[in-house]
């Protein structure tokens, strides 16, 4: 999971956006959930991993175990039109792991899951000219979460369940000055962030028929404030080691809202599923000290919008028919207001489930379109596509062998 986790800090954000608080937030999607809009608080399959409902976790077959792992290819359009009238466009990619992930029983009626998830990331580069020389601008690191969880199902339909995570990660906004007597410098703004995170969830079903299953999920993850470093370093020519200034601690500077989250999803048989999300965050009421040399910028409350729809034809007909289809789209009122416009997303998504003739195992493909701009004025205009390829090792353990 360490391993992974080196991997993880060197998936590259694409978005000046991100040099802003604590960078582009995640929501935990697996690649089968990301492509039906990254819905996943009502959804429960023993065949799939959902991290964003620990509840879910219950619904695991006692002699499967499960095992996820992600990786994301994303290009990216931005422009940008100045005062004068004048338009600037550019493309950039990157890539890498995104999650890894796994699911096994604990009993019964329990089930656990550990992994490792991002929460958010910086990635950034820019510059301009200034005064005698040149001014560059560049941001990276993210924020990852280890986890640990566990559901039961106390009674018929029912389940609950908790993660508990160890949130990790240094996010780094560096400036870089070059003047035209040769002369340079650094000064780069450090959050170093070594603290807990929790989630608690709850999911229940209702059972029409033998094919019609409706489910009600539910999640809460308490504010709290976060525990770690704060500081600004300056690197001068020739000098091997930084000067730190306006060092302080995150404790009662910094601190993660509360995020709330809801679904409904409807289940015919094997065949058809269909999801919708909502999730909320005040993130208004969250502390961030900054440095005091942030552009305009504040918090603004999170709310995000998730519609996804699978289809399989007939999960035991011919191969086409039991590949999963997928469709999904969201639109996101984001955390971050610049200059008094709040960031907006919006996208539409597809994907498709691969099964591996012979075995469980499923290779998920997902693509993803997306649109970020600021409202009312949009400021710079970024569009995505993202594509996304998983593979959910499912395999059968823990059955005892009989002698003949």
């Amino acid at each position: 999971m360490f391993a992974f986790g080196v991997a993880m800090a060197q998936n590259a954000t694409l978005t000046p956006y991100s040099g802003y608080g604590y960078g582009m937030l995640r929501d935990g999607v697996t690649s089968t959930q990301r492509a039906m809009g990254g819905i996943g608080y009502a959804m429960n399959s023993g065949r799939q991993i959902n991290t964003m409902n620990p509840a879910s976790y219950a619904a695991i077959d006692s002699l499967t175990f499960l095992f996820d792992i992600g990786l994301d290819v994303t290009s990216m359009w931005l422009s940008e039109t100045d005062a004068d009238g004048n338009r600037a466009s550019e493309q950039r990619w990157a890539g890498g792991l995104d999650y890894a992930t796994m699911q096994f029983p604990l009993g019964k009626y329990l089930g656990g899951s550990v992994g490792l998830l991002p929460y958010s990331s910086v990635g950034y580069a820019f510059g301009s000219k200034i005064d005698n020389g040149i001014d560059s601008r560049q941001g990276s690191g993210n924020l990852s979460e280890l986890y640990v969880g566990i559901a039961g199902r106390p009674f018929k339909g029912f389940t609950i369940g908790a993660n508990i995570s160890y949130l990790f990660g240094t996010l780094l906004n560096e400036t870089y000055a070059q003047l035209s007597s040769a002369s340079y410098g650094v000064f780069q703004d450090q959050i170093e962030v070594r603290d807990f995170h929790l989630v608690f969830g709850a999911q229940y079903s209702i059972d029409f028929n033998k094919n019609n299953r409706l489910t009600l999920g539910l999640t809460y993850s308490p504010e709290k404030t976060l525990l770690g470093t704060s500081r600004q370093a300056a690197y001068a020519p020739g000098e091997g080691e930084p000067t730190f200034s306006n060092e302080h601690s995150l404790k009662g500077n910094y601190s993660l809202p509360e995020k709330w989250g809801a679904g409904i999803n409807y289940q015919i048989g094997r065949r058809i599923m269909l999801e919708f999300d909502y999730t909320f965050q005040p993130w208004s009421k969250a502390k961030y000290l900054g440095f005091g040399d942030e552009l305009n910028f504040e918090f603004a409350d999170r709310t995000k919008y998730a519609l996804g729809f699978q289809y399989t034809p007939d999960f035991r007909g011919s191969y086409l028919k039991r590949v999963n289809y997928r469709l999904g789209g969201f639109m996101t009122d984001d955390y971050l207001k610049i200059g008094g416009n709040q960031l907006r997303e919006y996208g539409v998504t597809l994907g498709f489930g691969f099964p591996v003739p012979t075995f469980k195992t499923t290779v998920n493909l997902g693509f993803e379109w997306m649109r970020r701009q600021a409202h009312p004025d949009p400021l710079i205009k970024e569009n995505y596509l993202n594509i996304t390829l998983g593979i959910n090792f499912n395999e059968m353990w823990f059955r005892q062998s009989k002698i003949y």
